[in-house]
């Protein structure tokens, strides 16, 4: 399993209807944040190890009504 943060910008107004859209209908979504700053979300997503990052995030959270802009952050291990 590999984990990303999707920090997502918003059109006006959508914020919320993004994130119950993501968690609703994005299985691969496990948690979203609302957050301050240049971006309104943080979207934690767990993929499979073979699984593309940049065709998940093109393909289903760039497409989701609502959405902005991206900014993707690739992890590498987890400190527990």
């Amino acid at each position: 399993m590999q984990t990303i943060f999707v920090m997502v910008k918003c059109k006006l107004g959508l914020a919320y209807d993004v994130a119950t859209a993501a968690v609703e209908s994005i299985e691969q979504v496990s948690e979203v944040h609302s957050v301050s700053g240049q971006y309104d979300l943080l979207m934690k997503c767990y993929l499979n190890q073979d699984q593309d990052i940049g065709h998940f995030v093109v393909s289903r959270l760039q497409t989701l009504a609502g959405v902005a802009d991206t900014f993707t952050i690739i992890t590498f291990k987890a400190f527990t």
